[in-house]
Parts: structure tokens; sequence; C-alpha cells
């Protein structure tokens, strides 16, 4: 599914089902030591499917370390992103001399929980989607899923964070039926966007979104 909002030359790779003989890389395994079975089977999945979407770029399948903010560390020359939510780990990887950043996101194609739309949206947002007719869509949903792909595209190139209030997302709606749906969507940075890479500074980020099979997925190619 991923790579349906991703342009062809960012690898990506998916697992829905964990199978039981797959496990830590030696050189990963400290990072998840004290984890609880669920959490090492995110970390696990996800950093497998990074290891193959590696070899999809023809680099070598090594370790994925752990930085600032638990930003995963890759090899020299590449950008990318991980993601998980239950029944699902996504990798999506490139090199840098094509995008300067990736980020993506998945989430249970669900509602948000009571209370949390508040504390992850603007006005204008909330606005939108009260404006909007869901037709079976969780569109709140989407909008935190959203947020999430554009944290994990912004952090790698700014090692700051950017909080819910620091970015406003509005979309478009290519398609649509009771349980699924696709389009874009644009974000417009809040916050001063000066990039440690020294390129030119952030101000915004378009990305594509799909709903389909349970699932919500937000991609962001950043050249």
């Amino acid at each position: 599914m991923l790579e349906r909002i991703l342009p062809r030359s960012v690898a990506s790779a998916e697992l829905l089902v964990f199978p039981e003989d797959l496990t830590a890389h030696p050189a990963e395994e400290h990072l998840i030591a004290k984890a609880v079975e669920k959490r090492r089977r995110d970390f696990i999945g996800a950093r497998h499917c990074a290891r193959l979407a590696l070899e999809q770029l023809g680099e070598q399948p090594v370790a994925i370390g752990k930085g600032e903010r638990g930003m995963p560390l890759f090899p020299r020359g590449i950008v990318g992103s991980l993601t998980h939510c239950d029944g699902y780990r996504a990798a999506a990887m490139a090199h840098s001399l094509r995008f300067r950043s990736v980020g993506i996101d998945a989430e249970p194609h669900d509602t948000l929980p009571e209370g949390v739309l508040d504390s992850v949206s603007l006005p204008a947002e909330r606005e939108w989607l009260s404006d909007t007719p869901g037709e079976g869509l969780h569109l709140d949903r989407l909008l935190f899923c959203a947020k999430e792909a554009t944290y994990k595209a912004w952090f790698p190139l700014t090692l700051r964070w950017l909080g819910f209030e620091d970015a406003h997302i509005t979309f478009e709606i290519d398609s649509r039926t009771d349980d699924s749906g696709s389009g874009t969507f644009h974000t417009k940075l809040l916050v001063p966007g000066s990039a440690k890479d020294g390129g030119a500074a952030l101000t915004e980020f378009d990305g594509l979104w799909l709903i389909a099979d349970g699932l919500i997925l937000t991609a962001i190619a950043h050249g």
C-alpha cells in the first residue's frame, strides 16, 4: 500500500504479519533489551522493513541505531522514515541526493480518542473537519497521521521539536468510498525552518494520503 503514495525512487517495505522467527539485529538488541514484547515487535519489524528497503536501493542491510528523540540513524547518504501501528510496520528510504527527507506514518482507520483532537489541531483544521462530511472516513485521525508524517520529515533536517500547533495542514480528497479514500495534503510550517544541512529553509511540505484495509497512511518525500 505504501508504494501507492510514494515516488518510484523511494524504496519501501511493509510487514503486516510478524514472522515468529524474526529477531533483532545483534547490533540493535541493546536498544530494546528492556522493552515489552509489543515494543520489541514494532522496533524489530520496522527496522526489518528498513533493511529490505535499503537492499532495494542497492545498499547494505546494516543496523539502524537511534539518535536524538528516538530518530532512526540511517547510513550516510540515506534518508528515510519508519512507522508502526497495530498489525502494520513499514519503512521508506531514499538517497539523499534525490530527497532531503522522507516522512511516513500509519494509523488505524478509527476515530481519535475523545479529547485528543483539540490538543493536536488548529482551529482552522477543526473548522475543516466540521465542514467536511466524513462519509465513513475518520478524517480526524487522518489529520493526526499527516501531522506525524510532517514531524518525521521535519526533525531530521532541523533537529528541533515541531508541535502540533506549529503546522497547518490542508487536504484534498481525490477519491472516497464508505471505508477508503485517497488524496493529497499540504503542510504550512508556522515556525522558522532553518535546516542543519544548509539547504533552503523549510516552509512547507506536500504529501499524499491513503485509507485502505483498515489503515491510514500518509507520506512526504521532500526534494
